[in-house]
């Protein structure tokens, strides 16, 4: 998975005439979640349409600090949308708006509990959890299967998740599981 930019800016009056705003921005809409800042001529902002899905705009003689200003400004709503679509921590980066997991940017396929327990694990970070604790809140108060299956699943989610550097489940002996924060 190839990084992409978070913020591009397009000084437009350097691009010529012959630049398809809108064309450019269509093809890379679904594709990216980068934002897109454009540097217009008083000519061009007359002429925007405000429907192409330009993130926000600046006249071209706008200052640095004005521009510095945009891009933090863009950056800021970039990171909320990621906030509620995507759980990071460290290299583990939890889509939930799609139900995927990558690690290091390599997808790794997991299954609906396995998704579940890595999911609820990964959003409380460093909090020890016991396997009957984790049968209610991932499987539910309706599941009628033996504490074991926790720790299945979980041996299941560290093969296909660790590499050998890097440590996600920690077993608490005698206690249950907890996620391993980033930071540790």
């Amino acid at each position: 998975m190839a990084a992409s930019p978070d913020v591009v800016v397009l000084d437009l009056p350097s691009l010529g005439e012959g630049f398809d705003l809108a064309s450019f921005l269509a093809a890379r809409a679904s594709r990216t979640e980068t934002a897109f800042l454009a540097l217009l001529s008083p000519d061009q902002l007359t002429a925007l349409d405000p429907t192409i899905g330009l993130d926000d705009f600046a006249l071209r003689t706008a200052t640095a600090a004005e521009i510095t200003a945009r891009i933090r400004q863009a950056l800021w709503r970039k990171a909320r949308v990621d906030a509620r679509h995507l759980l990071r921590q460290g290299d583990l980066v939890i889509d939930l708006a799609s139900y995927r997991v990558f690690v290091g940017g390599r997808p790794v396929h997991l299954t609906y509990k396995e998704y579940e327990l890595l999911r609820f694990l990964a959003a409380n970070p460093g909090r020890v959890f016991s396997r009957e604790e984790l049968l209610n809140k991932v499987w539910g108060y309706e599941f009628y299967g033996g504490t074991r299956t926790v720790d299945v699943h979980v041996r299941r989610l560290r093969a296909k998740l660790e590499t050998g550097h890097r440590t996600y489940i920690e077993t608490v002996r005698n206690v249950g599981y907890r996620f391993r924060p980033a930071a540790e």
